[in-house]
């Protein structure tokens, strides 16, 4: 039989599973050009749909917003005055990867091998996946192979419903008021963009949005996307000599010449940062290529940027006719600073990961959450694993038991709060 980290982490499992089953199936996927909130109508679907669970949990204030927040209160047990304490998902997913028509698959006592998923000739090989390795015994979710799972961040949201559903059955639990929120887009680092923390009410909250079991983070990249436009002369090719100036081409010298071996995801770990072309598209006319800049530190951020923004001009500016603008924008900040001055926080979330038998790791997040933007803003908010890996890919895959153990925190964590 699978291990579970505790009675209480088997208990919840069936639950956890059933749930994250259902929720990935809805079609959640993000969108880059968002001309409203959320930037796609999935996402609404899915709000309504746990919107109607929360209310059968017995949650009386559910609401879902006109912006694609989900959010309602479990109130306090007993007749202590309690903190408010929030839990917090997403319910979109990347739009980096095919999201349509999500097939969850279990499989059952992983014998510890290459899983072969039946689409897209989709592998999953421990010896490629670390992660993998060692979840022998236990039960593996993947998709078939042609879509990602979802488990970013639905898994979060099955892990804190089914906590939540718990706690509700289950008064005689010590518990704070808990504030539950579920938001939208935060893939395309919009989530917070119209959270309102005030009405929320809570003095500190919490992401379920990390990956291994254990993770507990307060410290993320500092993010900013770069927007490259490139304007070249078009003209028809059999009349080209010496007039052309070829806009797509400008903008794969301007890709080739960013550092091959240092400064991009495949080459970088830890504390290093980096550049990452993630689009191009254009024509002879026109091109555009648009990347994210990430790092821990802020003025090597600006580094980044500024050595993206010199190659662009330079390599443009070789051709007295073509034009270049370069946009960098910032996305969401490091959390550590605003997680600092209240360490009680984080020290909370490690007594409750402990209190489930398992050891905190404490690693820094080589992205964002909700958290970076929510933290900016006056919600202090660490984020704590939700078990998925593979994220943004078809090879996207999470333990069961890696499911309930976060369900599992989330009682540790309800509990712990009302010794604070």
């Amino acid at each position: 039989m699978p291990a579970f980290t505790s009675e209480l982490a088997e208990s919840l499992s069936g639950e956890a599973l059933d749930r994250f089953q259902r929720y990935v199936r809805v079609d959640t996927q993000a969108r880059r050009e968002r001309d409203g909130s959320p930037s796609t109508p999935g996402q609404l679907d899915l709000g309504r749909l746990l919107v109607g669970e929360l209310e059968e949990i017995g949650l009386a204030d559910t609401a879902l917003d006109d912006n694609g927040y989900v959010t309602a209160t479990l109130p306090a047990t007993g007749d202590a005055p309690m903190p408010t304490i929030g839990l917090i998902a997403h319910m979109d997913v990347s739009p980096d990867a095919p999201a349509t028509g999500v097939e969850p698959l279990v499989h059952r006592d992983y014998d510890g091998g290459v899983i072969s998923l039946p689409k897209g000739g989709t592998v999953l090989d421990p010896k490629a996946m670390p992660a993998l390795d060692g979840k022998a015994g236990e039960d593996i979710v993947t998709s078939s192979g042609d879509t990602l799972l979802g488990a970013d961040d639905k898994a979060g949201i099955a892990e804190i419903m089914t906590a939540v559903a718990h706690l509700a059955a289950h008064p005689e639990l010590p518990r704070p008021n808990l504030r539950i929120a579920f938001t939208p887009d935060e893939e395309i680092g919009m989530g917070a963009s119209l959270f309102d923390v005030e009405a929320f009410g809570a003095s500190c909250a919490y992401t379920m949005d990390g990956s291994t079991l254990g993770e507990l983070q307060d410290e993320t990249f500092t993010g900013a996307e770069a927007i490259i436009d490139i304007e070249g002369v078009d003209v028809h090719p059999g009349f080209a000599t010496g007039k052309l100036v070829n806009a797509t081409r400008l903008a794969a010298q301007i890709v080739a010449e960013l550092p091959g071996e240092s400064l991009s995801p495949e080459t970088t770990s830890g504390r290093e940062g980096f550049i990452h072309v993630y689009e191009m598209s254009g024509a002879a006319g026109s091109a555009q290529i648009r990347a994210i800049v990430r790092d821990f530190d802020d003025d090597l951020l600006a580094e980044h940027a500024a050595l993206l923004r010199e190659i662009a001009e330079r390599v443009v500016g070789e051709e007295p006719t073509a034009k270049v603008t370069v946009e960098v924008t910032p996305q969401y900040p490091n959390m550590r600073s605003y997680l600092e001055p209240m360490p009680e926080i984080v020290d909370v979330a490690e007594r409750a990961i402990r209190a489930e038998g398992i050891e905190p790791i404490r690693n820094p997040i080589r992205g964002g959450t909700d958290g970076s933007m929510l933290s900016a803003m006056g919600l202090p908010t660490p984020n704590i694993f939700a078990g998925g890996h593979e994220f943004h890919s078809v090879r996207e895959w999470i333990s069961v038991q890696d499911m309930a153990a976060a369900a599992a925190v989330i009682v540790r964590l309800a509990e712990e709060w009302t010794r604070v």
